[in-house]
């Protein structure tokens, strides 16, 4: 007697959940990225003192998909994070809450912001405006090594007190065979004030809101005599640590604030001012072209004496502190 087989038909189950939505693969990709360094880094104790090796490690990761979230993310993409350990102890040191950093990238996708900037990079911003990420070259990716080892020393010396950029993480992104390299920092500007003037300062005759409109305004930043001694002091060091490392080539970016305009559009806020320093660093290639990049980050707030909010990065030339 044969034996007869039965085939029970199996139901193949689709994804229902849509991960790390954005409308751009390099944008999925980042917020993937982010999310895997996250959990990797969970499961790896911080050590008190980092080693050289710190400075030369990455982790790298590479996916293909198969009929996996294809509506939001390509099938196949490559994901590196620089120096994992030693962007985690900036973190740490800026104060910056790993689960703020996790949530900022991971729960929205972050959004081009095309008011920064003319250098030919893109800026990302995340979706609370906390954090920037910055499209860089890979000539700049090679600065940031040369000089990571020297600038984590002086955090340290300094407990995280610096007018200079916050350097919070540094990855490289390959979707479609084409790399994209992303330097992650702190966002200069207060993500609870819109800014409705800009000057860059830059001593040089550029056209537009530059040196002469700032003394034409008779702009002054209030700050208080406490929090103009500290300001000189740590940019004393700043500049001092600058000077060092071959960076030479400085421009102040001043956004005002208009307490009344806000007010005009029904936005209640805390009159805050901002200061903090934007280093646009120089290097010279083969052609002898300048390669730059604007860094930013929030360093201090206090109470404002008049009527407009300043918020400020710093300068190569003196400013009128109050």
């Amino acid at each position: 007697m044969a034996t007869v087989s039965k085939h029970k038909k199996v139901r193949i189950m689709k994804q229902k959940l849509k991960l790390f939505r954005a409308n751009e693969p390099l944008k999925s990709v980042l917020m993937w990225g982010i999310n895997y360094s996250f959990s990797a880094l969970n499961h790896v104790k911080q050590r008190a003192l980092l080693l050289k090796d710190d400075f030369k490690a990455y982790m790298k990761v590479k996916v293909n998909n198969h009929h996996f979230n294809k509506e939001n993310m390509p099938s196949r993409f490559k994901f590196k994070e620089y120096c994992p350990m030693v962007f985690k102890s900036l973190r740490d040191r800026f104060g910056v809450d790993k689960m703020d950093y996790w949530d900022s990238f991971t729960r929205h996708q972050p959004l081009w912001d095309s008011t920064r900037g003319k250098s030919g990079s893109k800026f990302l911003v995340t979706y609370n405006r906390q954090f920037v990420a910055k499209t860089i070259s890979s000539e700049e990716v090679e600065q940031m090594h040369q000089m990571l080892e020297e600038y984590y020393s002086y955090i340290v010396k300094g407990h995280g007190q610096t007018l200079l950029p916050q350097f919070l993480g540094l990855y490289r992104l390959t979707v479609n065979d084409q790399e994209s390299y992303i330097l992650v920092m702190r966002n200069v500007f207060s993500p609870r004030l819109a800014i409705h003037k800009k000057y860059d300062l830059k001593s040089k005759p550029l056209p537009t809101l530059k040196d002469a409109d700032f003394l034409t305004d008779l702009c002054k930043m209030h700050i208080g005599e406490e929090s103009k001694k500290k300001m000189l002091s740590t940019l004393e060091c700043d500049i001092q640590f600058l000077q060092e490392n071959n960076l030479i080539d400085y421009s102040l970016l001043i956004g005002v604030h208009n307490p009344e305009i806000a007010l005009a559009n029904s936005m209640r806020m805390l009159v805050m001012t901002v200061k903090g320093l934007v280093v646009v660093c120089w290097s010279l290639t083969v052609e002898a072209s300048m390669i730059g990049w604007c860094l930013q980050v929030t360093v201090l707030e206090h109470l404002a004496h008049n009527g407009n909010v300043v918020v400020c990065r710093w300068l190569d030339q003196v400013l009128c502190l109050v």
